[in-house]
């Protein structure tokens, strides 16, 4: 388990080094990540490289038994860049050049930014490769940003190019009849405003995958820079969890070999904890295997605004939560807090002075915990029988039609999630593309973009014996996002045994009431933001709408398929309808969690050649009692537990059974 924080020795007088990295061995950090913000620190003027300074910073955080990831720093340019080339400026989608002083401030198309790129990580690869203390990279920092500058308008134009190859097949697929928007040449595509969303919505679609393309594109030049030139030390990056809305981050991931990404539960708000699980699980997803936190919340965050402090025990029980949820490494941002700059409201473990409080304190203890556990946890996988889809062709088209204000993607896939989530139940995040043997249920909230390819997937689930759930909005366009011909859910319309007879946009924020049928008979509820008016083709019933016009009609249906069944939700369930659904499932299906918990305590198991590792986390401000029933070791505290165990608030145990 890797342990540790940001470090920017950049940032502080050499004297300090030493004693932080005397606190940070007394904390149990093994790790830091450095560098990524540096170019004009190491590449004062283009050409002539100053490592001298990092050099020993590295050097001695190993002297303390410290590691170094190196980030790329591509992130910030040097003022020297910009000023010389404007052209490689981001351009906002009206227009404005970004000006120099904030960060993420280049377009990744840009031809000659690229150059300036290969040249600073060719640098950085050639001089530490042969480091030993180097243990891996972070290539650039939480990519995002559309750019609409004329790079990428003649980039996005050739992308169609090699996706279409005639213009006569784009049109076709676009159906550019429509306001006699026929292209007869690649250089009148334009590139699509959003904020007036009356652009073709195949052009908006395929922008919007131009953009994530592009991302992955720039990452892979510095990958490949790295592979040959430091071919012994792993690659990653720090995504944003399942918050951001612009990359597909399965594509940006596939060519990682581990994924990160940066945690801030009380970032703008109060820590809402079922979706940080989905933002772990959906890290963890991206390739299936165990994932770092690079940007752990260590203090209040705020740039402008200062946001509200942790509350005492938060840091080190979000830390657990993620590493409950596959995390293999913990780095907090940051190590001490800048004096300067636009994140000196940015709090790290340490204020601005440097002296440890109760942060540090909390940390340290984390690490004494955490070395009583040692290495029992490598190897170890997160259980789980549940999969959900997240598809990003389908969060791109909402993107450009959202059809109403409270028909939100996103907001759909947590309401879900956290429904399988309060009952414990292990859960995979998915793309379309996966294999889905081995799981019990599948979860397919608004799968609005489809093709045969996954349909036929996800029909071989069910006839072969799994449990699917779709949703309102599912298989309506094609990949270009086109309407499909055919009556709703279109490909999935046989395997679903209904049809959509006409729907409803609850476009004015009201609700339709639910009144259980056949095995939800005892539920009730309200549908949001949606509703299908469903024609049985074979399917039963087992919800159907008490009010408005189509009162009595079907509203959330199961059709025998095969060996399998399909759930088909006409509406967006409200949490009492989607917990008696999600109950029924998980009886009917056999998923269960490890041991039952009272609500609030969140139950995981990691799993290895070791043993299974039960992580019970107390998310309440009340004492909880859970049963282990048999029992085991527990970890944290080095001490043998069974039967009922008391968990403090926001206390965690970490219990290993054979």
């Amino acid at each position: 388990m890797y342990y540790g924080a940001d470090y920017y020795p950049e940032h502080w007088p050499e004297e300090r080094w030493a004693q932080d990295a005397q606190m940070m061995r007394e904390a149990g950090f093994n790790v830091v990540r450095m560098a990524e913000f540096a170019w004009t620190r190491m590449e004062p003027r283009e050409g002539e490289f100053n490592f001298g300074w990092l050099d020993d910073a590295i050097a001695l955080m190993a002297e303390h038994g410290i590691e170094s990831v190196l980030g790329t720093p591509t992130a910030a340019p040097p003022a020297w860049i910009m000023d010389a080339y404007p052209e490689a400026a981001l351009v906002t989608e009206d227009g404005r050049v970004m000006t120099y002083g904030s960060r993420r401030n280049y377009c990744p198309s840009s031809g000659v930014y690229r150059v300036h790129s290969q040249r600073i990580v060719a640098a950085m690869a050639e001089h530490y490769a042969d480091n030993p203390h180097v243990i891996a990279w972070q290539i650039d920092n939480e990519f995002g940003g559309r750019c609409y500058c004329a790079d990428c308008q003649a980039g996005f134009q050739q992308w169609l190019r090699e996706r279409y190859g005639t213009l006569d097949a784009m049109n076709a697929a676009w159906g550019t009849e429509f306001w006699s928007h026929i292209y007869t040449a690649w250089e009148q595509v334009p590139l699509p405003w959003e904020a007036t969303r009356l652009h073709n919505p195949s052009l908006a679609l395929n922008y919007r995958r131009f953009m994530s393309d592009t991302y992955a594109d720039y990452q892979r030049l510095q990958i490949e820079i790295l592979r040959e030139l430091a071919p012994d030390q792993p690659i990653s990056h720090n995504l944003m969890g399942f918050g951001y809305p612009n990359l597909d981050y399965f594509d940006l991931a596939a060519d990682l070999d581990f994924v990160t990404w940066d945690n801030y539960p009380r970032f703008m708000g109060t820590p809402n904890l079922s979706n940080r699980g989905l933002a772990h699980d959906t890290m963890r997803g991206l390739k299936n295997k165990p994932f770092w936190v690079m940007e752990q919340q260590g203090g209040p965050t705020g740039n402008a605004v200062v946001n509200a402090t942790p509350r005492p025990g938060e840091i080190p029980f979000w830390a657990w939560q993620a590493i409950a949820h596959g995390a293999d490494g913990i780095v907090f941002f940051r190590w001490r807090t800048a004096r300067f700059g636009a994140e000196e409201y940015w709090h790290g473990i340490l204020d601005h002075h440097g002296i440890p409080s109760r942060r540090y304190r909390e940390v340290k203890e984390m690490g004494e915990a955490l070395e009583r556990i040692g290495d029992k946890l490598d190897g170890s996988r997160v259980a789980g029988d549940v999969a959900m889809l997240l598809s990003y062709d389908s969060r791109f088209a909402f993107q450009n039609q959202p059809h109403n204000p409270h028909l939100d993607y996103p907001d759909i896939f947590q309401r879900l999630y956290r429904s399988v989530w309060e009952r414990n139940l292990g859960t995979q995040i998915v793309s379309p593309e996966a294999e889905l043997d081995g799981f019990e249920l599948v979860i397919a909230p608004m799968l609005y973009v489809m093709d045969e390819e996954i349909a036929q997937r996800l029909r071989d689930y069910v006839r072969n014996g799994g449990t699917l759930v779709v949703t309102c909005r599912t298989g309506v366009t094609d990949m270009d996002n086109g309407i499909v011909d055919a009556k709703l859910p279109g490909l999935l319309a046989e395997m679903c045994g209904v049809t959509v007879e006409e729907y409803d946009s609850l476009d004015d924020g009201r609700t339709v009431a639910l009144k259980g049928a056949g095995e939800l008979a005892h539920a009730g509820g309200a549908g949001l933001a949606w509703a299908d008016v469903l024609a049985l083709e074979g399917a039963e019933v087992l919800a159907r709408y008490d009010a408005d016009y189509y009162a009595g009609e079907p509203a959330i249906t199961v059709n025998r398929y095969g060996a399998g069944r399909a759930v088909y939700v006409g509406t967006v369930p409200d949490s009492d309808m989607a917990g008696a659904l999600l109950g029924w499932l998980a009886e009917t299906t056999g998923v269960e969690s490890a041991i039952q918990a009272p609500a609030g305590v969140e139950v995981t198991e990691r799993v290895s050649d070791e043993g299974r590792f039960l992580f019970l986390l107390n998310g309440t401000a009340q004492e909880q009692v859970v049963d282990l029933g048999e029992g085991g070791e527990e970890r944290t505290r080095g001490e043998s537990v069974s039967g009922e165990i008391k968990l403090e608030p926001l206390g965690v145990r970490v219990v290993q059974r054979a």
